[in-house]
């Protein structure tokens, strides 16, 4: 072994005989630090070179003092990215997210801030665990993009544990609930049917629908755009006759131009033609009144989904249907597919046996109906 391999323990190989070799040393705090360098030279090279950066700071920190850098910075670049590139609604939610964040952390040098401080934060502020983990997210995104540019050395939300999220609820209508409910919006809110079909037939998000301008229906095509859905991307929604059918109705009383959901009356604060952003005056209104209970708008896009599922359409054309970024956000509705877990473990079952345990299950139960009924 020559001299220089004998004095530079901190040069080594992370797997023998690749000539990948890496550098180990401790920095000013007694950090242990690891960086990848290359050939054997230029490793040797590089851990010269922290090596004697680290002996600098000791002899003569004054000429080392760094400006900490404030989580306030961090929070300014975070907003500049978000500008970038996301639509106004996600951006102006951020941005909120992003001032509350600052009046807690603030000032204060980005790196003293500890991972318990935030894990104690984010679980204070929302009573779900989804919405601890939005707060979550949004940090370690603000550290990520501070430590991809050196401003950092650390992401300290990596040692923050993210909460295990249910699946949310699939609440949807039954065609019972749909009756009466439909009977009360056509008796106390006539003009708002066409805006009920929309949703049942399109499975739009809320602020889709009510979001939705003219230029983006194209009725001789019988298709909707939705230029930047809720993860950011084009989608486009095909239409079927019912949901043309509100379309044109729609279409009458706006005259085809501007916003597409507009009031049908006068009334509430609004006028006739008047652009609408939320339904939920009318809406939860009926519900109420037809005793559909624990029922949101949002849970029509729920009975979209559901009423696709039970029709036998495959899961992965609701998921294109629905805009959902994964498949798993649309596997919730998997166990509405007819007959899906049947046929699967059926399939076990050689066709023969198959027959022949069913016969036998149906004689034994035609046996003790017969005795249950003498009985």
């Amino acid at each position: 072994m020559s001299n220089v391999e004998t004095k530079l323990r901190g040069i080594f190989e992370r797997i023998p005989g690749s000539n990948d070799w890496w550098i180990r040393y401790a920095d000013g705090t007694g950090r242990v630090r690891y960086e990848k360098a290359g050939h054997k030279s230029a490793a040797i090279e590089l851990y010269r070179k922290r090596k004697t950066e680290v002996l600098q700071r000791k002899k003569l920190p004054e000429k080392f003092r760094e400006r900490a850098v404030t989580f306030d910075e961090l929070a300014e670049d975070a907003l500049a990215y978000s500008r970038r590139h996301h639509g106004p609604k996600t951006q102006k939610g951020l941005a909120w997210m992003i001032a509350t964040l600052r009046e807690r952390f603030g000032t204060r040098p980005a790196a003293t801030i500890m991972p318990g401080e935030i894990e104690e934060f984010v679980n204070g502020r929302g009573k779900t665990k989804a919405t601890a983990n939005r707060w979550r997210s949004l940090l370690s995104l603000i550290y990520h993009r501070a430590l991809d540019r050196g401003r950092v050395e650390e992401n300290p939300v990596h040692k923050v544990p993210r909460h295990r999220e249910h699946m949310g609820r699939t609440r949807f209508l039954s065609p019972d609930e749909e009756k009466s409910l439909r009977a009360v919006i056509k008796a106390d809110y006539p003009g708002e049917l066409p805006a009920f079909d929309l949703a049942l037939h399109t499975g739009m998000r809320r602020s889709e629908q009510y979001g939705l301008t003219w230029d983006c229906v194209d009725l001789p095509r019988r298709q909707i755009t939705i230029p930047r859905s809720k993860h950011g991307g084009v989608r486009y929604i095909p239409l079927n006759s019912a949901a043309e059918k509100a379309l044109l109705t729609l279409r009458t009383r706006s005259n085809g131009s501007g916003a597409v959901m507009v009031s049908a009356q006068s009334g509430h604060g609004y006028r006739a033609g008047h652009p609408l952003k939320t339904p939920r005056e009318w809406f939860d209104a009926s519900c109420r009144k037809a005793g559909v209970l624990d029922f949101t708008w949002h849970c029509l896009r729920h009975t979209f989904a559901s009423r696709l599922v039970m029709a036998g359409v495959p899961l992965r054309t609701v998921q294109e249907l629905l805009g959902h970024k994964t498949i798993q956000m649309t596997i919730r509705y998997s166990h509405l597919a007819p007959g899906h877990m049947q046929e699967a473990v059926d399939k076990l079952v050689p066709a023969g046996n198959a027959t022949e345990a069913r016969t036998e299950t149906d004689t034994q139960a035609d046996t003790a109906n017969e005795a249950a009924y003498v009985n």
